[in-house]
């Protein structure tokens, strides 16, 4: 993973998990609210019960003329305290009596408190004036929901974590197979303009010394023609989509003469001669895509033929085919061959784009592209122009 990729990657990361792991906290954050404020309720209640049920026993002992008793409460999360009309403890389970006697509801950091008072008129015949009722349990309850909302704050942004990498590299891994794609594009694309070129060069500084003229010229003919068909299905994969195109009636047959002509001092090169079998047929195609399949398809012939080996190239009843004795295409790789970038073998050359381009005709015209090939026997494309037959 180069820097860039590295770059982009922790980008997507930190965005895609702070802004999720910014709504889960707020999911939580509000949950948290609501719990807290429940258990309040909760204990509210029941502290309010207690106190309740306490003055309840006060007074029922003072109306029967009797020493109220403290006992502990029913409830062992509470404890109670009572105080006198000068808060003075008389009776207390409170771990400090420091408790302010005037707020009906308060806290500290350990505990919280319910201070009821028994009415006025009680006051002289009853000493107890306050009753105080203390639990821990909204502390405690606090501080078990924040570690629980920790506990799941830190599972769910991992989690995300390990989503958003994954979800990074599978975004990512499109982009990373076109940049590879692109850079082995360019790679080839300079090795495979080098042959021509470099034939150019020395073809040309033989002519000027007047050596071997015929063969010379040739060899430039046959360079300046790889150049010129490697440009074109360049442009054409480049710009195709802002081309005009036009479908035009065509004598099939003699396009075909006119490209295997064009062909004939490529491959004479290598030694290969280009039989041709070819029945009158009239087409409605766009001339430059019809010449497009027929010239990738001598040319894929070329490059992937033994030298000093034949090609045929046939039409019969609309069906155009072209048969090489090459190093013919595995069949695990011939589902695979009209993609892009796709090539036969790395050091036959070429871009991996002519039969992209041929398949991509073929889909725009409905016509049936089929492909038989054996390994190290050779290999039959064939396309089928019913479909656009006049």
């Amino acid at each position: 993973m180069n820097k860039n990729e590295k770059k982009a990657l922790f980008s997507f990361l930190f965005i895609y998990i702070g802004s999720t792991a910014l709504i889960l906290f707020i999911l939580l954050l509000s949950y948290y609210k609501k719990e807290i404020n429940m258990v309040g309720r909760q204990c509210s209640i029941e502290m309010t019960s207690a106190a309740n049920m306490l003055k309840a026993n006060i007074l029922n002992a003072y109306m029967e003329r009797k020493p109220f008793i403290p006992t502990p409460l029913k409830n062992k999360k509470l404890k109670y305290a009572l105080f006198d009309k000068d808060k003075k403890p008389i009776y207390s389970q409170l771990e400090n009596n420091n408790v302010n006697l005037e707020l009906k509801v308060s806290h500290n950091e350990r505990h919280s408190f319910h201070v009821a008072k028994l009415e006025e008129h009680h006051e002289e015949n009853i000493a107890i004036k306050y009753i105080v009722i203390e639990t821990n349990q909204i502390i405690s309850e606090t501080q078990k929901l924040k570690i629980y909302i920790g506990v799941i704050l830190l599972l769910g942004t991992c989690f995300i974590a390990c989503i958003g990498y994954l979800l990074a590299k599978l975004l990512l891994k499109p982009v990373r197979e076109k940049v590879e794609q692109m850079d082995k594009f360019i790679k080839d694309s300079a090795h495979e303009l080098n042959t021509p070129i470099a034939v150019l060069m020395t073809s040309a500084s033989t002519l000027k010394e007047g050596r071997n003229s015929e063969k010379m010229l040739k060899y430039i003919v046959s360079s300046a023609k790889q150049i010129s068909q490697l440009y074109n299905d360049m442009h054409y994969s480049a710009f195709s989509e802002q081309d005009v195109f036009l479908d035009v009636n065509i004598d099939f047959a003699e396009l075909i003469k006119e490209s295997v002509e064009f062909f004939q001092d490529i491959a004479i090169t290598k030694g290969i001669k280009i039989n041709e079998e070819l029945e009158s047929c009239e087409i409605f195609m766009d001339k430059t895509k019809t010449q497009k399949i027929v010239n990738n398809l001598i040319s894929n012939a070329i490059k992937y033929s033994n030298k000093d080996s034949k090609i045929m190239v046939r039409v019969k009843n609309t069906v155009f085919s072209v048969e090489d004795f090459g190093i013919g295409i595995d069949e695990n790789e011939q589902k695979e061959i009209f993609k892009r970038y796709k090539r036969g073998k790395n050091f036959e050359g070429g871009f991996g784009i002519g039969l992209d381009i041929v398949s991509g005709v073929c889909k725009e015209y409905d016509l049936k592209l089929s492909l038989q090939s054996k390994l190290n026997e050779g290999s039959t494309f064939s396309v089928d122009f019913n479909s656009v037959k006049k």
